[in-house]
């Protein structure tokens, strides 16, 4: 008689209850609020209420799509999450490898210190970035001053933001990242690395040979993810960094946060619904296909 893959015993029953939290979270936020997506489609008016207004077609979505901003904000969505990826994962790669050279006393110091930006509100840095950048009593315009420069207006000059978001970015995510991978480099079999040095071997061609190759798999489905979320950029990061600054919309703008603006200003849920579904449904094909991809070069390094 054939077994069943799939048993469920007692030690499935308690990971499956400190699952339950998760899974009812993500149940009740993402999957049960998937009927609002018909908004979308609709003229939507309070009184009337989802199913009673009326049919609108894809009338919601001709405002970003005929919009002259569309191409910039779209634009800035997907370049800035492909080098926010790119950054970060080479970033925590060498962070996390560094780590793993260190004693694990100073490891545990190490990790808690980096992970601390992770949980630090984009409001508060907002403010961070504020006495940094500020025109008046701005860190680095006092500096500047010091030895005898000019002052620069940051929230007045898009061609710095660049790389302000990209500091900011990292700062706050490099820390998590860079414990994942640790994390993966911990699992990896010590036997390979006394090989390695039974062999001569140095620490730099046991990163590159052995640490990064047996580090791919993991790489591989965190690439896939971040795939899923190109079209979605950091709201908080965009909004609150750059101070919403108007001048700098065209270097700094992404499609949350020009949706959000035009809500803001006009109220359109269903507007801002259609855009909402858009990217999800374009997460969903980068996905897919990014899955598929990765599946025809290496079947064991997909997701499905």
């Amino acid at each position: 008689m054939k077994k069943s893959r799939f048993r469920f015993g007692k030690g499935d029953r308690e990971l499956s209850l400190l699952a339950l939290p998760s899974v009812l979270y993500i149940f009740v936020f993402s999957y049960l609020t998937m009927f609002g997506a018909i908004i979308a489609f609709k003229n939507y008016r309070y009184d009337k209420g989802i199913l009673g207004s009326d049919w609108a077609g894809f009338d919601n979505f001709k405002f970003f799509f005929i919009s002259e901003k569309a191409f910039i904000v779209t634009r800035n969505t997907v370049l800035y999450s492909l080098w926010f990826w790119v950054v970060t994962t080479l970033g925590a790669l060498i962070v996390a490898i560094l780590l793993n050279e260190i004693s694990r006393k100073w490891s545990k110091y190490y990790q808690t210190t980096m992970f601390l930006p992770t949980f630090v509100s984009w409001v508060v840095v907002m403010f961070l970035a504020q006495m940094f950048l500020s025109h008046d009593y701005g860190f680095l315009n006092r500096l500047y001053e010091t030895i005898g420069l000019d002052r620069i207006r940051w929230y007045l000059e898009a061609n710095y933001w660049p790389l302000i978001l990209t500091l900011a970015h990292l700062w706050k995510s490099i820390g998590f990242s860079a414990l994942v991978y640790y994390a993966g480099i911990v699992a990896i079999d010590p036997s390979y690395y006394e090989a390695a040095k039974m062999d001569g071997a140095s620490r730099f061609q046991m990163a590159r040979k052995i640490t990064i190759p047996m580090l791919s798999p993991l790489i591989i489905i965190l690439m896939i993810m971040a795939i899923g979320n190109m079209i979605r950029g950091d709201f908080g990061l965009h909004f609150f960094v750059s101070n919403n600054s108007p001048l700098l919309y065209n270097t700094t703008d992404i499609i949350d946060t020009f949706v959000y603006r035009a809500l803001s200003v006009s109220g359109d849920i269903p507007m801002a619904t259609a855009v909402g579904l858009y990217q999800s449904v374009v997460g969903l094909l980068l996905v897919v296909g990014a899955n598929y991809t990765v599946r025809k070069i290496s079947e064991e390094n997909s997701l499905w």
